[in-house]
């Protein structure tokens, strides 16, 4: 197992590294910056605990797809998660909101960290709408589905799967829990929260969208005698889903801290992590081994995303929100393993049937 996270491993000791030596040269002494470098290390736990439900969903995802996309998404993929969410996403959100160019957005989140965090966290309302709504309909996607044959809470999952046959029933579904939030919400909050996931479901829509283009594509050219070695679809749906992951804990990292480098990080440390736990998942086969883990990961996602939502509105500790997914998941794997225990041959259809 230790082989899938040696590269995260040598990348977490060149980021306390960094963050060693960026402590020392703001505070000039050992406890700040030991202070400063545990900060990072809470951060990348943080990180984890939050999105291990994301590597989960993203292993589900990357078994379909072929080789070279899986490599192009664990790098390319890991340079956008970095990169781009970690450290661009913020600076974008103050740019934005503070009429700055991106070189003055820069040196106010250098500068003035307490402004820096007063401008993303007065984004929240927008990013909470968005992120939780993209998240909702990945998670009601999933069950949302008439063909699904395997359910972990059967009692309501096969009614889900039932509801289903309603077309667009998760969507409208979706709209009114946007709706009936905006009610908590003053007016000019409650109309840019409603946009915001008005938005966050079309996003999701266009993404779902454009992997079906890709799969007819790739349909035809096999009917054609073409070979198909496209993965488009997926890359772009994971790095969205992977944006959306990460609100929360960009967000959430203020409580720890507002200084830009620490954050940058400590969350990128976690991200890392998040990769190797993905690759673990897709070259071991864990989710075809263990039938619920992907079932609790969904559960943990809507989870996730109701409490996104919620949070427009009330304060929700972000320990509580990685203490749910991690119950989820440790639920559904307890019953995976429970399940194989009970029926060894899980191939045979009837004893799958009588579970």
């Amino acid at each position: 197992m230790l082989r899938f996270y040696k590269g995260s491993i040598l990348f977490t000791l060149v980021c306390l590294a960094l963050a060693v030596a960026y402590g020392w040269m703001q505070t000039g002494s050992a406890s700040g910056t030991m202070s400063l470098v545990w900060i990072v290390f809470v951060l990348s736990i943080l990180e984890v605990s939050l999105s291990f439900d994301n590597a989960v969903v993203n292993a589900a995802v990357l078994e379909d797809m072929d080789d070279v996309w899986q490599k192009r998404f664990l790098t390319w993929g890991m340079v956008i998660a970095v990169f781009g969410m970690r450290i661009v996403f913020p600076l974008a959100i103050v740019a934005i909101a503070a009429g700055l160019g991106p070189v003055e957005a820069l040196k106010l989140s250098l500068n003035e960290p307490k402004r820096y965090e007063e401008i993303v966290s007065s984004a929240h309302v927008g990013i909470a709408g968005f992120g939780g709504a993209f998240l909702a309909m990945v998670g009601l996607s999933f069950f949302f589905d008439g063909e699904k044959e395997v359910h972990w809470i059967k009692w309501i999952e096969e009614k889900l799967a039932v509801v289903s046959n309603i077309k667009a029933a998760e969507i409208a579904l979706l709209l009114l829990a946007l709706y009936g939030m905006t009610f908590l919400l003053p007016e000019d909050e409650g109309m840019t929260f409603l946009v915001a996931g008005v938005l966050g479901l079309v996003t999701f829509i266009g993404v779902e969208a454009l992997g079906t283009i890709l799969e007819m594509r790739d349909e035809a050219q096999k009917a054609a005698g073409l070979v198909v070695r496209s993965g488009l679809g997926g890359f772009l749906y994971l790095n969205v889903l992977d944006a959306s992951f990460s609100f929360d804990g960009v967000i959430g990292a203020f409580a720890l801290s507002n200084n830009m480098v620490i954050i940058a990080l400590g969350l990128s440390i976690g991200a890392m992590f998040v990769r190797s736990m993905t690759i673990m998942l897709v070259k071991k086969g864990t989710l075809s081994e263990y039938r619920y883990l992907e079932h609790g990961a969904f559960w943990a996602i809507i989870a996730l995303a109701a409490i996104m939502l919620l949070s427009a509105r009330f304060h929700i500790s972000e320990t509580v929100t990685g203490l749910v997914g991690a119950a989820l998941i440790g639920l559904s794997l307890w019953w995976s393993i429970r399940h194989k225990r009970k029926y060894p041959d899980a191939e045979l259809d009837a004893a799958v049937r009588a579970d």
